[in-house]
């Protein structure tokens, strides 16, 4: 689907300013000449992505787990769940994702974590919470800023653990691909994600698959 670009801006324009504040979608992939987004950068409402000739980019939505590879020469002028391109050619597509990951945040969720890792400790199994989103990929592509431990532990089985020390080395500084080392989380497992004094509980879907699915699908984001 195409648009002018007078016409998005004029609807963009009417967008709030806190809206543009939180991320919309996280930039995927990016192929040639391309200015205002990089690889795994996150975009925000009323961002303008400019193509050139060759170029191309894969925007993938937050909350609408849409898929958007744009390519050609044209612009793109980001919204809050679709893009809107003028001259560029755009193929979406609907992924599985958990669209409550636009606004989990673990500082939200992180006493409920807390106590539910007690809750483990003193084996009281029946005190698991439901999870505060649901990973569709089996290998989470965390993002943890900085250096510390980063601590993934199976809640509803005893022995599943990973841990990892970070140095600050990692993708960007802040992204950790278990995709890339060859490591999957058990599908339909509950799992406590801890780094540094954030943490959340998350779901592993029953189908999902190992190694590099869609991002968006399997982006466990610990702020």
């Amino acid at each position: 689907m195409k648009r002018t670009i007078a016409v998005c801006l004029g609807l963009l324009a009417l967008a709030s300013p806190a809206a543009a504040e939180s991320p919309a979608a996280v930039v995927e992939d990016v192929q040639g000449k391309v200015t205002g987004a990089e690889f795994m950068d996150y975009v925000t409402p009323k961002a303008v992505i400019k193509i050139g000739d060759g170029g191309s980019v894969i925007l993938s939505y937050l909350k609408s787990c849409r898929r958007e590879t744009i390519s050609g020469t044209g612009t793109v002028v980001v919204g809050t769940e679709e893009s809107a391109v003028h001259l560029a050619d755009i193929k979406a597509e609907k992924t599985n994702c958990d669209s409550n990951q636009a606004n989990v945040t673990t500082r939200e969720t992180s006493g409920v974590a807390a106590t539910v890792l007690r809750s483990v400790d003193s084996k009281k199994a029946a005190s698991l919470p439901q999870p505060q989103l649901t990973l569709y990929g089996a290998s989470p592509l965390v993002e943890a800023k900085g250096r510390g431990k980063l601590i993934i532990r199976r809640l509803d089985a005893a022995g599943e653990r990973q841990q990892i020390d970070l140095g600050g080395t990692q993708l960007k500084g802040r992204f950790v691909d278990f995709a890339s080392e060859n490591v999957a989380l058990a599908p339909g497992g509950l799992y406590a994600a801890s780094f540094k004094s954030s943490q959340i509980v998350f779901r592993v879907d029953e189908q999902a698959k190992p190694g590099a699915t869609p991002i968006v699908g399997r982006l466990l984001r610990m702020e």
